[in-house]
């Protein structure tokens, strides 16, 4: 499968589980936060990793939008790149059916339980407090603050 084919079938998944296609990537956005799923190709092997980013409105002072330049930053990251899946490998294998029943199923245990929690300040507090995401210090007093 070439990358063009994998990134198709990526955005068909991200667009079925409610994220808006942007330059670079893929994004679901709040009052309160955007998520950003960036899909990052390895410079050692044909697969790609998946970055997910998050941009807390007000913090900092800050408004973000959904652009290149946000999504291809090195900020926001929120939690470990998603990589060494093999639905992310394109060297693997698999079917192209099976690739898209294993991305939609990364997509439903994972990615929209995950964004959708980080959709909000409450639910990023909730993340850090289980120890499921790190917060910067700074970070966290904003989000207390509300």
């Amino acid at each position: 499968m070439d990358s063009k084919e994998f990134k198709n079938i990526f955005g068909k998944a991200a667009k079925s589980n409610g994220f808006e296609k942007t330059v670079g990537g893929w994004y679901k956005e709040t009052a309160e936060c955007i998520a950003i799923l960036e899909l990052q190709k390895s410079s050692f092997a044909n697969s790609y990793y998946l970055n997910i980013k998050v941009f807390i409105q007000g913090a900092f002072e800050r408004r973000y939008t959904p652009n290149k330049d946000l999504i291809k930053s090195a900020m926001g990251h929120i939690t470990k790149q998603i990589r060494d899946k093999d639905v992310l490998n394109l060297d693997d294998s698999i079917s192209e059916e099976k690739r898209e029943e294993t991305l939609e199923k990364l997509f439903s245990e994972f990615i929209v339980p995950f964004t959708d929690k980080v959709l909000s300040r409450s639910g990023i507090l909730e993340l850090s407090e289980k120890g499921e995401i790190f917060l910067l210090p700074a970070v966290k007093v904003v989000l207390e603050e509300g």
